[in-house]
């Protein structure tokens, strides 16, 4: 979902002309030859990322677009965009992490470079690289009512809420799904993406 959603911003975005103003660090000569879908998959494979660090790229786009209204995510921006998300997503989520050194060499790009991009990074977002359960879960509902191949559950309203074996809220007065639930979605689902 993640790819796809990538994707459509990305080739929606494509049609706005390239200018000299619009230009930043994480605009590349061309258009990498790895799709977004085989980029997300080599980094997930090989840095063992949690799958909330990809839903933080989402969140990630629009703090940078909040601010700079002129920078959009492209096929020369994407993966640079990607790569530098991910190093901080983890770092800010992530109990481990893996290093820049490691990062940028599953990214396709020197250390330095990606060194680079995280500065930049975090200059564009202003080092507001926490994100909040809650937002992590709207951003979440929200992917999956926008994509076709899935739909959220209702769950039956109740009057009061139900509680786990440790006494944790696992499903709201509401019924909609809690934070917890949230979690296990992100922990026992994989984004799906068509084999």
């Amino acid at each position: 979902m993640i790819a796809d959603m990538l994707c459509r911003l990305t080739a929606h975005n494509d049609q706005i002309p390239l200018t000299s103003a619009n230009l930043t660090r994480f605009h590349s000569r061309a258009p990498p030859q790895i799709s977004v879908y085989d980029y997300l998959r080599r980094i997930v494979k090989y840095t063992s990322l949690e799958r909330a660090c990809l839903l933080v790229i989402l969140i990630y786009i629009d703090r940078v677009c909040e601010r700079v209204r002129t920078f959009t995510i492209s096929s020369l921006t994407v993966h640079r965009f990607i790569i530098a998300s991910v190093t901080l997503a983890a770092k800010a989520v992530c109990d481990s992490y893996c290093t820049n050194s490691h990062y940028a060499k599953v990214g396709g790009l020197s250390t330095q470079e990606l060194n680079t991009l995280e500065v930049e990074f975090l200059g564009l977002i202003e080092w507001r690289v926490a994100v909040e359960g809650t937002v992590m879960q709207r951003y979440y509902v929200n992917l999956v009512r926008q994509h076709s191949r899935f739909e959220i559950e209702e769950q039956p309203h109740s009057s009061t809420a139900s509680l786990d074996s440790d006494g944790d809220q696992i499903q709201g007065e509401d019924g909609v799904p809690t934070e917890q639930d949230y979690e296990e979605a992100l922990r026992d689902q994989w984004i799906p993406m068509g084999e």
